[in-house]
């Protein structure tokens, strides 16, 4: 790894714009920072599911590796070109959520979130990811994006919403089933 930031200022970004991890300078704006800023965001809301004490050592392993994931996947997207997300990492986040699936009963409602502290955390990480997936799109429609990248960003927002399912489960012994009655 390179040399990391001695001085976290640096006044370039001043003037709009943001520099790419190919040296290029970008407005903050861009799709493409966009794209990797969101991902960012869901880095920081699983940050706060990690910090439940309702989660699991699975779940805890999971979503670690999971952030790890988001750091390579927003590298990729910060550095036109770059590949870092892999097969294999989808693979992984498939296994883990059939894992965490196996015990719970089908859907027959909208579950609407909340379900308790960690299971909410996991709701809004699962929104912001969806995010990321389409602001992740949006760049595709004017950049090269790899398949690979909107398939995990896919694939986590399953994974969140059934870690929501098991936290709500544990935390509040059910979950918040939506239903209209007017």
């Amino acid at each position: 790894m390179g040399n990391r930031l001695s001085k976290i200022y640096t006044k370039t970004g001043d003037d709009g714009t943001t520099g790419l991890g190919d040296g290029s300078r970008v407005d903050k704006d861009d799709s493409r920072v966009e794209a990797y800023g969101t991902v960012d965001e869901a880095n920081s809301a699983i940050g706060i599911i990690l910090t439940m004490p309702s989660v699991t050592d699975f779940m805890e392993n999971c979503l670690t590796n999971v952030q790890h994931d988001l750091f390579e996947l927003g590298g990729e997207l910060c550095i036109p070109g770059h590949k870092a997300i892999t097969a294999a990492f989808i693979t992984r986040l498939e296994a883990d959520l059939d894992y965490l699936n196996q015990d719970l009963p089908p859907l027959k409602d909208f579950i609407l979130p909340g379900g308790g502290p960690g299971a909410a955390a996991c709701h809004l990480a699962r929104t912001i990811v969806r995010r990321a997936e389409r602001r992740t799109l949006s760049l595709k429609k004017v950049d090269a994006v790899r398949e690979e990248v909107i398939r995990y960003l896919n694939r986590l927002s399953d994974l969140l919403f059934v870690i929501a399912r098991v936290l709500a489960r544990s935390e509040n012994g059910k979950e918040v089933l939506w239903s209209r009655k007017n």
